[in-house]
């Protein structure tokens, strides 16, 4: 496959956006125009392989109204979830990005190879750390979720059951200080206790695609809004590490070089002036 691109991270080639998440990938192979992509706000789109009627439902819904809005979807050609969201997207005329657990040449799973190559027809990218020829093996997925949430600006869980693997992509975002949101579920439905459970632990509730744009700082028009006003210093050195990808308290309390009491007091104001929220265990992201 001579038109895959080998990015390296020793030589500042990946893009920055995953050079600056923990265990950023040394080597990424593209196929596509990634920078082009990159330019626009991105959603990930993750969730259970297996899916209810509701779930799919949803998806196709948020995923349509995303790309009407300039949205780029960024999911991991699994079947399920994953999928739904990449072809919700090209039927809507988007553009979507497709992260794989194997080399671009082993396009898993194997169905999905005409999906695959309509991604890049429509002027999207496949993209994967892994060399050409290498399988999906079992490790590789979880270390995949890790580019899907990175490379993107938040992550949209619409279904996830209790132990879906979907919940690793999460965590993944909740440590690069990525806004994770759910959808919520009948709480009888084990489809929805993954999801259910995130919303309990601060994920931004979703019901309306307008809840996604507002909580990325989406125009509507396929841009990002500039970052909220600071009222004094303090609040401006919190602001800058936030959209720098720190969300962790200790880790923004120790680099903002402020007092326990100043920090604490700036943390509050920011939050009632919506200007930032709670992500859950202890960590912050922009509102």
């Amino acid at each position: 496959m001579s038109s895959v691109k080998k990015l390296t991270l020793k030589n500042s080639e990946i893009p920055e956006i995953l050079q600056n998440i923990p265990q950023p990938p040394k080597v990424l192979h593209v196929l596509g125009d990634l920078s082009l992509l990159l330019q626009a706000p991105r959603v990930a789109v993750v969730g259970s392989r297996k899916v209810s009627p509701y779930g799919r439902q949803v998806t196709e819904s948020l995923v349509r109204s995303l790309t009407g809005a300039g949205v780029v979807i960024v999911s991991g050609l699994a079947l399920g979830i994953d999928s739904i969201a990449h072809e919700a997207c090209l039927e809507a005329g988007g553009k979507t990005i497709a992260v794989l657990p194997s080399g671009l040449d082993s396009i898993y799973p194997s169905s999905h190879r005409q999906l695959a190559k309509r991604i890049l027809e429509t002027g999207g990218a496949l993209i994967s750390e892994y060399e050409l020829g290498m399988p999906a093996l079992k490790h590789n997925f979880i270390e995949r979720n890790r580019l899907v949430s990175g490379i993107s600006d938040g992550v949209l869980i619409p279904e996830a059951a209790l132990k879906s693997g979907t919940l690793h992509t999460a965590n993944f975002a909740l440590d690069q200080g990525k806004t994770i949101m759910a959808v919520p579920g009948n709480i009888t439905s084990q489809t929805s206790e993954g999801t259910n459970n995130l919303l309990k632990s601060g994920a931004i509730l979703v019901t309306e695609v307008q809840d996604i744009l507002q909580a990325l700082r989406i125009d509507g028009t396929g841009h990002q809004r500039q970052l909220p006003l600071a009222a004094n210093a303090a609040e401006q050195i919190i602001l800058d590490l936030i959209a720098a990808g720190e969300s962790d308290s200790s880790i923004l309390l120790a680099k903002s070089e402020l007092s326990p009491s100043e920090f604490n007091q700036t943390l509050t104001m920011l939050e009632i002036t919506g200007k930032i929220q709670a992500l859950g265990a202890g960590n912050w992201g922009m509102r």
